[in-house]
């Protein structure tokens, strides 16, 4: 075994006990919150799911990115994990890439690969993150609730795309007018990711900075794009900042994507339990440096057979004194 590398030979449970506890007696939490938020500058509506959790004091906020032709009722075990743990999650629909992309069309082959290609609908991913972030500092029901020194971002497959690129990743063809890495966003959960297109490695992530968890698995190859599972694997290897690479054994592409409106193939929970508590205990020690959380991150805690965990650097980032805010 490498150094650093933990694999799991026999199965210890999709939640781990930090998880398990953290709501034992809690109190509900409340109903989700269906909201449209509007982009006057782009005169583009956003429609937002926003989990709450159950405790009333500031929380770490979590956007949350769908992968191609999701909604904001996509990946659903993530964000009730988040809020279960005591984040607050706000599930992004980007309209371009969503759901209307492949409902009731002739060839839904052809419309996935026609919405993905278009830069446009890539830039207003990325838009849609910002105005988001801008918004939900100023949102009424998130008033007291939000701790805006603790934000995150997650997604699956174009939803990684967008993670890793709000955190730093470099644009093809330039800056295109956009503020990246955005620094508010102190961790990222990539869930699918894909190498960089056109640009070598190693100068398209040279921006990353903030820690990353990379979620993948052995059968995690491209439905549209020809990623294969090995590919899934490059922007880890390649970005030097901390993070960690999960890979579950068995697991594909669908099995992340949490999309029950396209039925069961894309709504599998055979890995649901076990990425959300990977992902609640990586943010746990990022964002609130839970030296528990951390230790059962690195010893692989939520991991099933065959697969296993490696993480690089420190993921404990020093905090400013003065602001609360991390350094950088």
């Amino acid at each position: 075994m490498k150094p650093g590398i933990t694999t799991r030979r026999f199965l210890l449970g999709a939640i781990p006990p930090l998880l398990a506890t953290a709501t034992a007696g809690a109190a509900p939490r409340p109903a989700d919150l269906l909201q449209d938020w509007y982009d006057p500058d782009r005169a583009r509506t956003i429609p937002v799911r926003i989990r709450l959790p159950s405790s009333s004091g500031a929380a770490p906020l979590v956007i949350i990115s769908h992968g191609l032709g999701g909604s904001r009722d996509g990946l659903a075990y993530l964000g009730n994990g988040f809020a279960d743990a005591g984040f607050i999650a706000v599930h992004l629909q980007h309209h371009g890439t969503d759901i209307a992309v492949w409902r009731g069309v002739e060839s839904i082959p052809l419309a996935m690969a026609v919405a993905v290609l278009d830069v446009r609908n890539a830039l207003d991913r990325l838009k849609d993150v910002t105005f988001a972030l801008n918004t939900a500092l100023g949102e009424p029901a998130l008033r007291g609730r939000l701790d805006a020194a603790r934000m995150a971002i997650a997604g699956h497959s174009y939803g990684a795309w967008t993670v890793l690129h709000m955190l730093g990743e470099r644009l093809p063809g330039g800056g295109w007018g956009l503020a990246l890495p955005d620094r508010r966003l102190k961790a990222g959960i990539a869930i699918s990711p894909v190498p960089p297109l056109a640009i070598p490695a190693g100068i398209a992530y040279a921006g990353v900075s903030a820690p990353i968890l990379h979620i993948t698995g052995t059968e995690d190859r491209g439905i549209i794009e020809a990623a294969t599972p090995e590919d899934r694997t490059i922007p880890y290897r390649s970005i030097t900042a901390p993070g960690a690479l999960a890979v579950l054994n068995g697991a594909t592409h669908a099995s992340f994507a949490g999309e029950a409106a396209a039925g069961p193939f894309w709504n599998n929970p055979a890995y649901q339990g076990r990425t959300a508590a990977l992902a609640t205990l990586f943010l746990r020690t990022v964002l609130q440096h839970d030296s528990n959380a951390e230790a059962q991150l690195r010893r692989g805690t939520p991991l099933a057979a065959g697969d296993h965990i490696e993480c690089k650097g420190e993921l404990m980032p020093a905090l400013h004194a003065a602001n609360g805010s991390f350094a950088r």
